[in-house]
């Protein structure tokens, strides 16, 4: 059997000399940053601990930029939304145990955003691994068993000359589709002792591509073509794939109306003819989908939010892309094509007969009457006044991240995220404490553009640590902190459940005084100043925080 050699990675002369004569003073956290290097990592993130500084230490002496939050769980939500923004492997560097316990939570929304995050944590020394209790510092019985269930692999290191393997494994696993968080736990003394290995170059991690099957492509083709009325939804697969172009493109050979879900905003034109926009909580739309007879699913699980919690009952049939093949056909039967969605809507693009439907674009602008018409009964004027102000405030081209917040929850349905990629939230995993730490992650990636970051009161006492992390490092985001005195939604879905509330309402700091004491520019604003306050902010260098008191309520969503 011959081997061909062309596309093995060569070394350049530089690196030769450097894997002949290695620096003296290198240890298994030199072999760590040298991977990551060699992988085309620029950026880290993390917080250091005990186990883990031999590769905090290494840091020091590579082209690695660090950016370091104050708490694990904040760290990784920033390197979350880094993965989103720029689509490439964003490393999060942990300790041991409660380090790597604390930022759970946030590889959780990693995974359920399918946003590639490295996390690289440390581990007690080899010796204490295996099943038994040594009563090490940071000591779990089985670490790795406590991150299984949420990440897409895991990696465990014995050896130094198993570091670079292991993080280029993890490499190509979080970025083969669907995206998602992986890990690899590297002992102390590995970290920690010199090694003699070449320096570390040349590393080859490519994702496996991700192609539909040809003649699944031909049957959707074919649905397609003959249907009567056929609709697409478009989820977050979109986004991530950077499909929004063939989206759009098929939608008008095929004159198929879209509806964006929560994960996937940005992925269709608001204000294109055929955009059913994002009304997923809408009973109205729900009969839209449900009504058409060939429905195409792209990028989407149609989990909770995106079937309006499981009320939505398609009667035609289903046509669905979908990266995770554990997603596919998960809640409706479906013809169900296992690949990346930018590979499968190029390829159905190129099958489909073009479908006249003069039709299409009055029974959208019908539906969205309709909807527009059952929200402006329910007396909602000031929270749309502040949605239309955040969206007036902010540049089109400018990222948003959203914590589990009330206005979140209304831009989830009625914010224009007037390009892709650039509207993001927490509601694949639903924590709170999402939006300010994830800015933070996207103003590391792209310095050139102001950040907004949404927060209620509530979610905002989870990051107020991080205020520290945005002036340290002269981050551009703007903070955006709704207060209504405690957790606004739970408080709404309780006093509808219950008749009131419990365990809802929170005393809470001065928020512009406590940003200032951070040395963080903040101002206090009304609903009527908002969109000139936080415009200000946003156009300001550095970090800013803008406080506006308001009780704002939410929209009936009618899924009965």
């Amino acid at each position: 059997m011959s081997h061909d050699h062309d596309d093995r990675p060569q070394l350049t002369a530089a690196q030769a000399e450097a894997a002949l004569n290695p620096p003296s003073g290198r240890n298994g956290g030199d072999l760590v940053v040298e991977t990551l290097q060699g992988l085309g990592a620029t950026t880290v993130f993390g917080l250091p601990g005990q186990h883990a500084l031999g590769m905090f230490d290494a840091l020091r002496r590579s082209s690695l930029s660090y950016v370091g939050l104050r708490v694990e769980n904040n760290a990784g939500f920033a390197a979350d939304a880094y993965g989103r923004i720029t689509g490439e492997v964003a490393p999060l560097l942990l300790s041991t145990g409660p380090g790597a316990l604390t930022s759970l939570a946030a590889l959780q929304e990693a995974a359920a955003a399918s946003a590639p995050v490295l996390a690289i944590s440390s581990q007690i020394p080899s010796a204490g691994l295996g099943g038994g209790r040594h009563g090490y510092l940071h000591e779990l019985r089985d670490q790795k068993a406590s991150v299984r269930d949420i990440v897409k692999s895991v990696h465990t290191v014995r050896t130094a000359s198993q570091i670079p393997s292991a993080i280029a494994a993890a490499w190509e696993s979080a970025l083969t589709a669907p995206h998602g968080p992986v890990w690899v736990e590297i002992p102390q003394d590995v970290l920690l002792a010199e090694t003699v290995l070449p320096v570390v170059s040349a590393l080859d991690a490519t994702p496996r591509e991700l192609y539909p099957r040809p003649e699944l492509t031909l049957a959707a083709a074919r649905l397609l073509s003959d249907a009567e009325r056929p609709a697409i939804i478009a989820g977050g697969g979109v986004v991530r794939s950077d499909a929004a172009g063939k989206l759009r493109a098929l939608a008008e050979k095929i004159n198929a109306p879209v509806v964006t879900t929560f994960g996937g905003k940005g992925a269709f034109p608001w204000e294109h003819p055929l955009s059913l926009r994002s009304w997923l909580e809408d009973r109205y739309t729900t009969d839209f989908l449900e009504d058409a007879d060939v429905l195409l699913v792209v990028g989407s699980g149609l989990g909770e939010l995106s079937s309006n919690y499981h009320t939505f009952a398609p009667r035609g049939r289903v046509v669905q892309i979908e990266a995770d093949a554990g997603k596919l056909e998960s809640n409706h039967p479906a013809l169900g094509i296992h690949s990346d969605a930018r590979e499968a809507l190029a390829d159905l693009l190129d099958a489909v007969e073009p479908r006249e439907d003069d039709t299409a674009p009055e029974r959208v602008r019908s539906l969205l009457a309709k909807v527009h018409e059952r929200i402006a009964a329910q007396d909602l004027a000031l929270e749309q006044q502040v949605l239309a102000s955040v969206r007036e405030a902010l540049p089109d081209t400018s990222p948003s991240f959203w914590d589990m917040t009330i206005l979140a929850y209304w831009a989830w349905s009625a914010f224009d995220a007037r390009h892709p990629n650039t509207m993001h939230s927490a509601q694949g995993a639903g924590g709170l404490g999402y939006g300010f730490p994830a800015a933070i992650g996207a103003a590391a990636a792209d310095r050139t553009r102001p950040v907004l970051a949404v927060s209620g009161d509530g979610g905002a006492m989870y990051s107020i640590a991080e205020l520290a992390t945005a002036r340290q490092y002269d981050l551009p985001v703007t903070w955006l902190i709704v207060d209504d005195g405690g957790y606004g939604i739970l408080r709404e879905y309780m006093t509808g459940a219950f008749g009131e509330a419990t365990a809802t309402e929170l005393s809470r700091p001065d928020f512009v005084a406590l940003a200032e004491s951070f040395g963080v520019p903040a101002v206090r604003t009304t609903p009527e100043a908002l969109a000139a306050d936080l415009g200000k902010a946003l156009a300001a260098p550095g970090p800013s925080v803008v406080v506006l008191p308001a009780l704002l309520r939410m929209f009936e969503p009618t899924h009965l």
